[in-house]
């Protein structure tokens, strides 16, 4: 995730860390080209050249700017919907920590806080088409008794298996393990959440049908600017083009807001904060630092 300071003008203006415009900069050159060669066939060959009224441009660009506005927001909800679902995250896993200090085997509690790390960087991991069981290894005490299957699932079981040996021995209260056990619930709820944003994404005919409206807009739309514009024609067309390609561009990158691009969401950083409460709760001392943006780009 891109996190500048407060922008000036000239940085607004020239900054390209977070910009879309290294994505989509030879598509923009192309349309450009085109629209030279369009003008100079104008320009010297009038009779190779069929001047094209720029009223079905209006309507269409018109039509083209809504669909793409509804498409960008159907991607940002999934963005924001995910991000909701991360800081969901966060809060159960401190509401555990707050709610198993009545744990009294401190070397159970520490095993079960250090599995809700391994929870954190599985799931992370598993957004990510990575291996998750790799990912929580690390933190378990036992991997061996996780499912490779669904490793984040496995390991909410083995908490949930854990608290419930813990009631029927005397050593949790039954409303204490109803506490402990919703914590492990809205766990399961944001891992949920996350696997419908991952693996549904937008209907397919629906962004095939939006690009190829795009390209035949841009690709088209130099021959009604050539006859009115001259050579101003290609530096407007290039206009039309980044504003369109771009808003393309950032729609695909918001539909899986759990990968590794500049604008993704920062899932290490919030992996970070998950280590540094369960530590900190454990009384570990010094704790892992916290991740800073590198570059204006917190991963």
């Amino acid at each position: 995730m891109i996190v500048h300071p407060t922008q000036g003008v000239l940085r607004v203006l020239f900054t390209l860390k977070g910009s879309i415009i290294k994505q989509i900069a030879l598509r923009c050159l192309m349309v450009t080209l085109l629209a030279a060669v369009i003008v100079l066939v104008e320009r010297h060959y009038p009779a190779f050249f069929y001047p094209v009224s720029a009223t079905p441009f209006t309507l269409l660009g018109l039509s083209l700017s809504i669909f793409m506005s509804f498409r960008n927001n159907a991607c940002y909800d999934r963005w924001w919907e995910g991000r909701k679902a991360w800081g969901r995250l966060i809060v159960e896993i401190r509401s555990f920590n707050r709610e198993s200090v009545v744990i009294a085997d401190a070397a159970l509690r520490a095993d079960m806080l250090r599995s809700l790390c391994g929870f954190a960087h599985g799931l992370n991991a598993r957004l990510r088409d990575e291996d998750d069981l790799a990912a929580a290894r690390p933190w378990l005490g036992n991997a061996e008794a996780i499912s490779p299957h669904n490793v984040c699932n496995g390991i909410l079981l083995h908490l949930g298996e854990q608290c419930s040996r813990l009631t029927e021995q005397q050593g949790l209260s039954e409303w204490r393990y109803n506490l402990l056990a919703q914590r492990l619930a809205g766990l399961g709820e944001v891992q949920a959440t996350c696997e419908r944003i991952k693996g549904t994404p937008l209907p397919f005919p629906y962004t095939l049908l939006l690009h190829r409206t795009i390209y035949i807009f841009c690709l088209l739309l130099p021959f009604a600017l050539a006859e009115p514009l001259g050579w101003l024609a290609p530096l407007f067309t290039t206009i039309v083009g980044y504003t369109f390609f771009g808003l393309d561009a950032i729609g695909n990158e918001l539909e899986d807001p759990f990968g590794r691009d500049e604008n993704d969401l920062p899932t290490d950083a919030m992996v970070r904060t998950v280590e540094r409460d369960v530590l900190a709760a454990l009384g570990q001392t010094p704790l892992p630092p916290a991740l800073l943006p590198v570059g204006y780009v917190l991963s």
